[in-house]
């Protein structure tokens, strides 16, 4: 009975997204002499090597893959042509998430059976993982369109989202969304691929669409940080060509959103947009310790936050808090107008009508047909002397 190693069948995310854990896993060989799983289903008509591959195989199937790999290599160091070793290198390899190496070594096992005429499936299809996890995509997917289109094939979910992937990294955006909308027929709650739709409805502005599939992306893994940060985006994004009616839920959706992402991943990238969901909805008091937060974290001290939280303090009326980050905010971003609007305001609330009005003519300078400055220049300067 020939030993059998196959491709595991995983959702990997990359690209974009973090990857998901997809190790390779031995498995039985079926007694009628057909594969049952991935590792167990071994390349089939591959010419009898000389040495002996059990040893490297058995550990392979007992998950210890450095001493698997240390076998197989000792036998392809001394029989380089023996495509059954090279193939549990590769395999090892994969297992260890070495994508690179695993890449050359099954590239190597299936070099080999191609020339011995007996080109196995299995090993192509490991082959295509490992290309697609070393982000070589324009080889990957010759591989995997064959894998997903030979006839009277089962669909294969895991082959199908790496297509998808190699086809949206090589710019085939369109049959990239149909590979991914395949693995969601096959597996309806598939968040890698639920993903990608809602990211490919996002760049093609179609938020309504982005929003749905990245809360069904949400539902089906709450850990998926990449999806609450694209959700909270695109709530935003579509509440600012609603109606107010809808934009008011869009920001509190955003607002839960951002809040979930803050929650999995409280860094300063997280704290800022959450943060931004909260000034939008109108909820700046619960704004102002998310972007103290932000500015607190951010080494590169990110200019939108200070000017977040500047607004947020402002609408509070914590005029001089307000002046602090708003100024702050100016040295970072001094070709924002809307930066040196917020400003005079903090300056004409508190009175300090020189500063805010040169704060106001900043403005304008920036944005010379700028109604509201014009006024806020023309009210102030009276009051400036």
């Amino acid at each position: 009975m020939r030993r059998a190693l196959s491709v595991l069948s995983v959702v990997v995310l990359v690209s974009g997204v973090q990857a998901q854990s997809g190790a390779v896993r031995p498995r039985r060989v079926n007694p009628t002499g057909g594969a049952t799983t991935v590792e167990s289903r071994a390349a089939a008509n591959v010419v009898a090597p000389r040495l002996d591959t059990s040893r490297a195989y058995a550990l392979l199937q007992q998950k210890q893959y450095d001493a698997a790999l240390a076998e197989a290599r000792q036998i392809t160091t001394a029989e380089p042509q023996n495509a059954e070793a090279w193939k549990i290198v590769g395999f090892a390899e994969l297992s260890l998430r070495r994508f690179k190496e695993a890449a050359e070594s099954l590239q190597r096992a299936y070099d080999l059976q191609r020339a011995a005429g007996e080109e196995d499936a299995n090993t192509r299809n490991a082959l295509a993982q490992a290309l697609v996890r070393s982000d070589q995509f324009d080889k990957a997917l010759p591989l995997l369109v064959a894998a997903t289109t030979r006839p009277g094939a089962k669909p294969d979910a895991g082959l199908l989202y790496y297509r998808g992937l190699a086809e949206f990294r090589t710019g085939r955006i369109e049959d990239a969304r149909r590979s991914f909308q395949q693995v969601i027929d096959i597996e309806p709650r598939n968040s890698a691929a639920l993903f990608y739709l809602g990211r490919i409805a996002y760049e093609r502005n179609e938020f309504n669409d982005s929003i749905v599939m990245l809360n069904r992306a949400t539902q089906s893994d709450p850990q998926l940080a990449e999806a609450w940060t694209l959700l909270t985006i695109a709530y935003l994004r579509r509440a600012s060509g609603v109606d107010q009616t809808q934009a008011r839920a869009d920001y509190t959706n955003a607002v839960r959103a951002g809040e979930a992402l803050y929650k999995l991943k409280p860094d300063a990238p997280s704290a800022l947009l959450y943060g931004q969901a909260l000034v939008y909805a109108g909820q700046h008091a619960r704004a102002v310790p998310v972007l103290e937060r932000a500015t607190a974290a951010n080494s590169q001290a990110d200019g939108t936050a200070f000017f977040l939280l500047g607004v947020a303090e402002s609408r509070l009326k914590n005029f001089p808090r307000a002046i602090a980050a708003l100024e702050r905010a100016a040295t970072l971003l001094a070709n924002d107008a809307s930066v040196q609007r917020e400003l005079g305001y903090a300056y004409e609330a508190t009175k300090q009508y020189a500063k805010a009005l040169a704060a106001y003519e900043r403005g304008l300078s920036l944005a010379p047909n700028d109604a509201d400055l014009k006024e806020a220049v023309e009210r102030v300067r009276p009051l400036a002397k």
